[in-house]
């Protein structure tokens, strides 16, 4: 096994993208608004179920969170919400408005930001600099979303349906997702050491 695959940061205890210097603070918001985008196109990559889509949106949500660390990862996540609230179609099956955030998925939504600053904050504690943790770190994300997502699809549906739908069929997903944001995080982490 190579060291880049044992380590999946070439830093210990930081997010991939660093911003210092003199620009720090525009290429912070851009990097903010470019991780809103992302989720918004991670949205629209879509498997429709009733009452929950599959989608690729934790996918981006932790990625974010590797990326960018706890405090901008948590803002792009409550940006790309508040363009949800705001009208922009960026929620899976382009959904927008209040709507999803009253329906059986809000506990997913409202979720999303907290599991986007677990991973931050994981990797910025250098928990996640091995593949094993970064693993377990995704895997842990991913547990908060469906605790937010069950508890609130559970007041519609009942906790026994809301696992049946909300939980089940979701599980070889969350294992495929959680393992393709470590790769990802990898395959970074080896471009970006390349152009140092």
């Amino acid at each position: 096994m190579t060291l880049l695959a044992q380590t999946l940061f070439a830093h210990a205890a930081t997010p991939l993208l660093r911003f210092e210097g003199q620009n720090a603070v525009p290429k912070k918001a851009a990097a903010i608004l470019a991780g809103s985008i992302l989720l918004a196109l991670c949205s629209w990559i879509s498997v429709p179920m009733i009452p929950v889509p599959m989608t690729m949106q934790t996918y981006g949500v932790l990625l974010l969170g590797v990326l960018l660390g706890w405090r901008m990862a948590g803002a792009s996540v409550l940006l790309y919400l508040g363009e949800a609230l705001a009208g922009l179609p960026v929620l899976a099956n382009g959904a927008f408005g209040l709507k999803p955030f009253l329906g059986p998925t809000a506990g997913y939504l409202a979720a999303f930001p907290v599991a986007a600053m677990l991973v931050g904050w994981c990797v910025e504690r250098g928990w996640a600099r091995h593949v094993v943790g970064a693993f377990a770190v995704m895997l842990a994300a991913h547990a908060v979303i469906f605790a937010g997502g069950l508890g609130w699809l559970a007041t519609f549906t009942g906790l026994e349906k809301a696992i049946a739908v909300g939980l089940i069929p979701f599980l070889a997903g969350t294992v495929i997702k959680s393992a393709l944001v470590v790769a990802t995080g990898i395959a970074f982490a080896r471009a970006k050491g390349r152009h140092r």
